[in-house]
């Protein structure tokens, strides 16, 4: 069991400008016999995107985890804007992130209810603004049998996983937090229903800092920057071009062995220009 987080007496609300991301030499581990982050470092640079990938295991969710302040480091530093993410208080931080995890916890409320919970204080429009942008809209006021106001039941169990996703999106857009965490977003979902969605995904990021967790290769050809994550060390990083054609790459035969499976070169022409 991890420590709990704390607040330190007296410390200062987030200030954000623009949301850059800094690890500093970060380690961590959740027991001490096994290391999770070794002495990482890396930046992303405010409005922009950068990717992590990886094997299973090789601590790319846990990068998440950390920046939204679920455990404490227990070396090096973590700060956005050049402040140290320990020393403002957890209500600060958290309100100035949005997250698209890959199973999105809803409540046994209506559909409506569900996407406000971005931001309570938000007019009606305002929500169903974000629920057009994230490309539910027309689902919900065509398809739901009463609308914004139909009950998703226990969990969200009658939406599909498409749908689900949807409405995390929505909820993430009406937040207009300045970062953005995206969580393996669509690792669940069927390779079509992924590729539909992956639009929505991009909008919500646009012109935010947005880290990216992502298994399917073909969701994170766009970022700014790709970094591979193995055994908790940084073994590669550069754009998708740069990486497929370093010969030899963990990235390029990562690459390779999901086209085979997913069609990914295939995702790629269709992702260019976007």
């Amino acid at each position: 069991m991890g420590v709990e987080v704390t607040d330190h007496k007296g410390c200062a609300a987030l200030s954000i400008e623009g949301g850059e991301i800094k690890f500093d030499d970060v380690t961590f581990h959740y027991r001490p016999d096994q290391p999770i982050l070794k002495n990482v470092s890396f930046k992303v640079p405010a409005g922009k995107t950068v990717a992590v990938v990886g094997p299973s295991g090789s601590g790319k969710s846990t990068l998440i985890r950390l920046v939204f302040r679920f455990y404490d480091i227990q070396g090096g530093c973590i700060s956005i804007d050049g402040q140290d993410i320990s020393k403002v208080t957890q209500h600060s931080l958290r309100k100035s992130i949005g997250v698209v995890p890959q199973d999105t916890v809803l409540f046994s409320d209506t559909i409506g209810y569900n996407i406000h919970y971005g931001r309570p204080d938000a007019s009606e429009e305002e929500m169903k603004v974000a629920a057009e942008r994230a490309d539910i809209h027309e689902r919900i006021i065509h398809t739901f049998p009463d609308g914004y106001e139909t009950r998703v039941g226990e969990k969200g169990q009658k939406l599909s996983g498409g749908e689900k996703q949807r409405v995390a999106i929505a909820r993430t857009i009406l937040k207009a937090p300045k970062i953005i965490l995206l969580d393996e977003a669509t690792s669940a979902l069927d390779t079509q229903t992924e590729r539909n969605i992956q639009s929505a995904l991009d909008d919500v990021s646009k012109d935010r800092t947005t880290l990216v967790v992502a298994h399917r290769l073909s969701t994170v050809v766009n970022a700014d920057m790709i970094m591979v994550l193995k055994d908790g060390v940084i073994v590669e990083r550069g754009t998708h071009q740069e990486l497929i054609d370093t010969s030899g790459s963990i990235y390029s035969e990562m690459w390779n062995q999901q086209a085979t499976v997913f069609g990914e070169n295939e995702a790629y022409e269709g992702s260019k220009g976007v």
